[in-house]
């Protein structure tokens, strides 16, 4: 289980990262987040990854759920909610090799992404 977030600027746009060389995947454009620690909960998980892989900080009150994803890839199945989060300190920062770019929902088709994230993109273009 892996979780993500949806973060969202004033201008209504949305932090995609694109995966660097060497990670399965690499070059798609996903979400931020990651996987979920043994006894970590969701929101636990992505307050740490947003640490980790972006420098910034939020809190759990500033995570809402809006959706998830249910997806069977070829070697395991992927179970990710996705939050929204609005409110963050720091400066985004690339930590881990990705690239980042800011899109508005409509741009996002545009971009290659893992299965699993495209049906995200429909419903969050829907919210916003």
């Amino acid at each position: 289980m892996v979780v993500a977030v949806a973060l969202i600027d004033p201008d209504g746009r949305v932090l995609m990262a694109r995966r660097p060389e060497g990670k399965p995947m690499a070059g798609l454009w996903e979400f931020p987040g990651g996987k979920i620690d043994d006894g970590e909960t969701p929101e636990a998980a992505l307050i740490r990854e947003l640490q980790e892989e972006l420098g910034i900080d939020t809190w759990e009150s500033c995570l809402a759920p809006l959706t998830f994803a249910s997806h069977g890839y070829d070697d395991f199945h992927l179970l990710m909610p996705l939050y929204a989060c609005r409110k963050w300190e720091g400066i985004v920062t690339p930590r881990e090799g990705q690239t980042l770019r800011w899109v508005t929902p409509r741009e996002m088709p545009d971009l290659p992404m893992p299965a699993a994230d495209v049906p995200l993109v429909a419903h969050l273009r829907d919210w916003l």
